[in-house]
């Protein structure tokens, strides 16, 4: 069997390269049309950063995992097909600021169709809205060149700094198809690719909507656990109460559970936001007014939580920071990820310049140039109140205050007494991922607030 990946990015590439180790019999190959990309996944230095990704990749490559710009050749070579590429919220014309961009989807679609090359099975890995299968099989179909295609739904699961355990042991696999001979067919081809290291009783089947909706659904809940209790953590700032705790109480309940209750300064990533305007957009379109509600208050929820924690900090600094450095520690959207898209760094920094503010930032996986591209700022704009650090140590020194964006485990191992005496008094330590124990950064002298903490 050869596969076809198109779309290197932080899922089509992880994914092949797990096939690729899991499958030695099956040939993978990942294309792209950005050149740079491709050479990068070839080189020493991946675009990509996941933890255990760099040595799956260079015990694979060359063998049977490539990567590829040769797009047509490698579409007409493929039995199976995975469309992994990014469909971001509409920026433009009918369901801006809400609907997908399907346009990625589509050109692909339409690229497969006129390489022809024989029968294909074509696997939606994109996060699509519901019914998106229609569309590429209408533009399959149309092409009228004698070849037979079947479009499979089979979503990717996996979380961005833990993507290759995800992989390798995933918690479930879905696969939907058209419930006809030909739709079963092509499903249990999928199934036998992941049948190589997942048990068959974590492999669901389904119909193609059913498996469209469920990436959505899935993202919606863990984004509303995390406003819930976000929303929780503003009213515990207010009573005395720690967000810690109640979430240790609640959580312990079997019928809730631990996972995603830990507060912070709201969700991030590509998947979250995007899904769940997605989300209210469909539900909007099939005249849902009041689910479609229902779900917006999810992303108005996190939307609030940063602009609280930005008010935390003006309120502690006497409601100013004109000219005061801040230093900010982490800025991809969560630890073991150089992935910065919606970060909630982003809108918390913005914030901060807009108050005048000089930021003194480091994040250890994300580059100068990807934090000034989500910034919106060129390198010539950004030199007067941005600053680059190459240790979180350098970033506090001098500062008036620290402010933890990312939840990276080595912030939990500087030594905050030692960077005291480099900065000025009042030293302010702001965690936005309740990462430090505040009553120590206390008791050495910092005025030192947590999220959902009095």
């Amino acid at each position: 069997m050869k596969i076809c990946c198109i779309g290197a990015g932080y899922v089509g590439g992880p994914t092949m390269a797990m096939i690729a180790q899991k499958c030695p019999n099956i040939s993978v190959t990942v294309v792209d049309l950005n050149d740079q990309r491709i050479a990068d996944w070839n080189s020493g230095q991946l675009p990509v950063y996941e933890p255990g990704l760099q040595s799956i990749v260079e015990n694979t490559r060359g063998k049977n995992l490539f990567f590829s710009t040769d797009i047509d050749q490698n579409l007409q070579a493929a039995d199976v097909i995975f469309i992994s590429v990014n469909t971001p919220t509409k920026d433009y014309g009918s369901g801006a600021g809400q609907a997908a961009d399907l346009r990625f989807v589509e050109s692909c679609a339409r690229r497969i169709a006129e390489a022809g090359g024989g029968d294909k099975v074509v696997v939606e890995k994109s996060t699509v809205p519901v019914r998106t299968a229609q569309m590429v099989n209408e533009i399959l179909q149309g092409a009228q060149n004698g070849f037979t295609y079947q479009v499979v739904s089979n979503p990717e699961f996996l979380a961005e700094g833990t993507a290759m355990v995800d992989l390798e042991c995933p918690d479930r696999v879905l696969i939907g198809g058209e419930k006809t001979d030909d739709g079963n067919a092509a499903v249990e081809k999928v199934v036998s690719i992941y049948a190589n290291w997942v048990d068959h009783d974590r492999i669901i089947t389904t119909n193609l909507w059913s498996s469209e909706l469920s990436k959505l659904t899935a993202n919606a809940f863990l984004a509303q656990r995390i406003s819930s209790i976000n929303a929780i953590s503003a009213l515990c700032e207010e009573t005395g109460a720690d967000v810690d705790e109640v979430a240790k109480a609640i959580g312990m309940d079997s019928r809730i559970g631990a996972k995603f209750l830990k507060s912070s300064i709201g969700f991030g990533g590509s998947c979250f936001q995007k899904d769940i305007l997605n989300l209210t957009y469909l539900c909007s379109h099939f005249g849902l007014p009041e689910v479609a509600g229902y779900w917006d208050q999810v992303i108005s929820m996190n939307e609030y939580q940063k602009e609280r924690f930005v008010r935390r900090i003006l309120d502690a600094m006497h409601n100013t920071i004109s000219g005061k450095q801040i230093a900010v520690l982490g800025f991809a959207f969560k630890k073991d990820t150089n992935d910065a898209r919606e970060s909630p760094a982003i809108g918390i920094c913005k914030r901060l310049l807009e108050e005048k503010g000089s930021l003194k930032i480091y994040d250890p996986q994300v580059s100068r140039e990807s934090i000034l591209s989500c910034l919106g700022i060129n390198d010539d704009d950004g030199k007067d109140r941005l600053t680059f650090c190459d240790s979180a140590e350098q970033a506090c020194s001098g500062t008036h205050a620290i402010a933890i964006l990312t939840e990276w485990d080595e912030f939990k191992e500087i030594d905050y007494k030692e960077v005291l005496g480099t900065m000025h008094r009042p030293a302010h330590l702001f965690d936005g991922r309740n990462l430090l124990e505040l009553d120590k950064l206390i008791d050495m002298g910092y005025r030192a607030f947590g999220i959902g903490k009095a």
